[in-house]
């Protein structure tokens, strides 16, 4: 995919090395599509080339009024999709291994700055993806993959389970609660809670204390390396394990009911098959 080629997100380099990704989906409040994933693929492989860009911050857009509201299931906009934006898309990744595996081993540090509300695959990609995470006061994060009766997705059975400890991410993931941003950085899920205003000028003020002249940049570079590269067969198997499980789980009588009551927006009832 080309840069000039975006939809989905708005890409911005800035001399000092900050680059910014702004989820500029409005109307769908920030829903995460095939689509949107390929184009933060080619952001990270740009700034991968791009010695002058040295830091990624990835917020949403003011219009949605959300950072995103997970993942975009209508599947029939991916017709309309020129043929070469096809070829780019694997729509059996179930889990997103290839973009989680693409920001794993992504040697330059990314700041999320959730500036709303961040439910599904919103916040797990965050988990994977970024280094630091900060968020508004009023924002709040929804693991509410257990609602449509699948399995959290992004590597978050790893990455869940080592932020908040082994209990806990059985609850949140459990029972899909919504959590405050308050609770959020109690339980350990974000660095910083800030006013809505300031949450931007402090994801940028962090960036550039990461970057030279304040930063040094390679040291940093290799610090995250080296801490990435323990986790990384774990975080393969877990990817792979949450695919082949969520291929079952939409097998299931639970997941059609979760859809039938996502359609008529009323509760889901589950039977356990």
């Amino acid at each position: 995919m080309n840069i000039e080629d975006f939809t989905d997100i708005i890409y911005e380099k800035e001399e000092n090395g900050i680059c910014t990704i702004t989820l500029n989906i409005p109307k769908r409040k920030n829903a995460l599509s095939l689509v949107t994933f390929l184009e933060i693929e080619t952001v990270l492989d740009d700034m991968e080339q791009d010695k002058k860009a040295r830091v990624l911050i990835l917020t949403g857009c003011k219009e949605a009024n959300a950072f995103s509201s997970g993942d975009y299931t209508k599947m029939d906009y991916l017709t309309s999709l020129p043929p070469e934006i096809k070829e780019q898309i694997d729509i059996s990744d179930l889990t997103n291994k290839r973009l989680s595996l693409k920001f794993w081993d992504f040697s330059k540090p990314v700041i999320a700055a959730i500036n709303g509300l961040a439910i599904g695959s919103a916040i797990t990609m965050c988990q994977v993806g970024a280094d630091l995470i900060y968020m508004a006061e009023d924002a709040w994060i929804g693991y509410y993959f257990v609602r449509n009766a699948v399995l959290p997705i992004f590597g978050a059975h790893f990455t869940l389970p080592f932020l908040v400890g082994f209990q806990k991410a059985k609850e949140i993931a459990y029972f899909g609660d919504k959590i405050t941003a308050q609770q959020a950085e109690k339980l350990g899920l974000v660095n910083k809670v800030l006013p809505l205003e300031k949450l931007i000028p402090y994801a940028r003020e962090q960036a550039l204390r990461l970057i030279p002249p304040k930063g040094p940049s390679l040291s940093i570079k290799l610090m995250k390396k080296t801490m990435h590269n323990y986790f990384r067969e774990i975080l393969v198997k877990i990817l792979d394990l949450e695919t082949k499980n969520n291929a079952a789980a939409l097998r299931t009588s639970d997941w059609r009911a979760a859809v039938r009551a996502s359609m008529a927006k009323t509760e889901p009832k589950f039977k356990g098959r």
